[in-house]
């Protein structure tokens, strides 16, 4: 457990280092979610009608834009787990006296770091136009538990992808052809009440509205029923499920 621990620790400070020398990683950690919120609370805030609870867009929108950028922040472990498959480093990987499950452990747990990153970089672009919590300090550390334990589950899939898909491209493409359409068809950007009978009944029930709503309620006090623990179920049934996956087919692409 200690070499576990140990080796795991080692590669993530290797994922972690490896973002500094490439700016164009960094870049989606930090620029990318800035313009995103920018655009939405600026381009389209003023025509899509919200709530009266919530007073003005960027209130609405802060947790949804949060919640769908923590998602794409596994896009990194598809990225390099497809490259180093590639280029032949997980066979030095094997050659190597480390714990096997290192490497996959190592990746999803330097996402948890970029993903705070992001988190912290959104939140303060957020205050500065106008959000600001309805919450209680405990509430708002709740929030930031449930959004990086949602980003560590999503890590799983794409750590998954990447280990399936046949290069960084199509890594990048299935992606976003998976993860957009659940992002969009949410409660993030807009109310659910607002969609058509069919993408309302599919929002309803998709994860993504759930960690959503349960972020409004954490974070601003919106009603949300039993949204929190929704969130922290479709979490764990994530991990449940895409963690032995990659880690099986992890073995089979190194040979294990």
């Amino acid at each position: 457990m200690s070499r576990l621990i140990t080796d795991t620790l080692i590669v993530a400070e290797r994922n972690l280092v490896r973002l500094t020398r490439a700016p164009d990683l960094l870049l989606a950690f930090t620029v990318q979610p800035i313009m995103f919120v920018l655009l939405f609370v600026y381009v389209f805030g003023g025509a899509i009608l919200v709530p009266d609870f919530y007073g003005s867009y960027v209130m609405f929108l802060l947790p949804g834009i949060i919640v769908q950028n923590i998602a794409f922040g596994g896009f990194v472990t598809a990225l390099g787990l497809n490259e180093d498959l590639s280029k032949g480093l997980i066979d030095r990987f094997r050659s190597l006296p480390m714990a096997r499950a290192a490497v996959l452990a190592g990746r999803t747990l330097s996402d948890v770091v970029t993903n705070t990153l992001s988190v912290l970089v959104l939140l303060v672009t957020g205050l500065i136009i106008g959000f600001s919590f309805d919450a209680s300090p405990f509430e708002v550390l709740a929030g930031f538990a449930l959004l990086l334990l949602f980003g560590y589950a999503f890590s799983w899939i794409f750590a998954l992808l990447g280990l399936v898909v046949t290069s960084p491209e199509a890594a990048n493409s299935l992606g976003f052809i998976a993860v957009f359409p659940l992002t969009f068809i949410s409660s993030a950007f807009v109310p659910v009440e607002s969609m058509p009978a069919a993408l309302q009944w599919f929002a309803e029930i998709n994860p993504f509205t759930l960690v959503v709503d349960a972020m409004r309620h954490l974070w601003v006090g919106a009603p949300a029923g039993n949204a929190v623990w929704g969130a922290v179920v479709w979490s764990l049934v994530i991990i449940a499920v895409f963690a032995p996956l990659a880690v099986s087919r992890y073995r089979r692409a190194a040979g294990h």
